[in-house]
């Protein structure tokens, strides 16, 4: 049976996080996972999870410089100070707020420079694993058609990261949409790559929205995770066709439930 968490980078975006969490319970979800929740003091989302019993899974880490189109630092070369200092604003965030997971954002690479980002993530990860033994680290491919020149997109690139990287908290965040758009066959990727995968998440392939749409069937997506014995979370990374609420009608055509 699937237990699902509310990706608040994308649900309830017209309300601060803590009202986002706030929101999340009333929906019946009992998990909840963020992007870039650093404007928020830590303390007080562990507050708020905990008055609702929400369990808070993962963060980013920190972008870098967005206005010069950087997004994430892990794999940028020259720059392996700022995302150790980066990663740990989000280790000390994460540990302070109760998540358990931290997503690696490894930033975008020019052609040129891909031999180079390689060594430079793998040296990032293996020091950012050691730093933070009690998080698993994921690791996420964003497609090229949402996000052009993102260090990587398909699965096999992911996972000969942590066969190099050989750390045990080191895993696959398994997006299925990003799947869907970078490389397709999803079901036979997800069996392929399951003894890697730390989380997974889903939205419509291609457009983003509730996953009641588009080329993924979503109903036998959680009958084959089921199958494969996945007893994790799975997160509702999407973007509202319109208001949150309204929009969790895709539920009732999967016959599953929050609680």
């Amino acid at each position: 049976m699937p237990r699902f968490s509310a990706n608040l980078g994308f649900l309830w975006q017209d309300r601060p996080l803590l009202e986002r969490i706030d929101a999340a319970h009333a929906a019946g979800f009992r998990a909840v996972e963020l992007h870039w929740p650093y404007d928020t003091p830590p303390e007080l989302v562990r507050a708020r999870c905990a008055t609702h019993d929400l369990t808070l899974l993962s963060i980013n880490t920190p972008l870098g410089q967005t206005e010069l189109g950087e997004f994430g630092l892990g794999a940028l070369p020259g720059r392996e100070a700022e995302f150790l200092e980066g990663f740990n604003v989000a280790h000390e965030w994460a540990t302070a707020a109760g998540a358990c997971a931290i997503h690696v954002m490894a930033g975008v690479v020019a052609p040129e420079m891909q031999a180079t980002a390689r060594k430079t993530l793998i040296a990032n990860l293996r020091t950012a694993a050691a730093m933070a033994p009690e998080m698993t680290l994921l690791l996420e491919g964003l497609n090229q058609h949402d996000k052009p020149g993102y260090f990587y997109s398909t699965l096999e690139a992911k996972a000969g990261m942590i066969a190099a990287v050989d750390a045990e908290n080191v895993r696959i965040l398994f997006d299925a949409y990003h799947v869907g758009r970078s490389e397709g066959n999803v079901f036979g990727n997800l069996r392929h790559h399951m003894p890697l995968v730390g989380h997974v998440q889903i939205a419509a392939v291609p457009s983003r929205a509730e996953p009641d749409e588009g080329e993924v069937d979503y109903a036998r997506f959680f009958d084959d995770l089921d199958s494969l014995g996945y007893a994790g979370w799975i997160g509702c990374e999407y973007k509202p066709r319109s208001d949150t609420d309204s929009g969790l009608g895709w539920l009732r055509k999967f016959d599953v439930t929050l609680s």
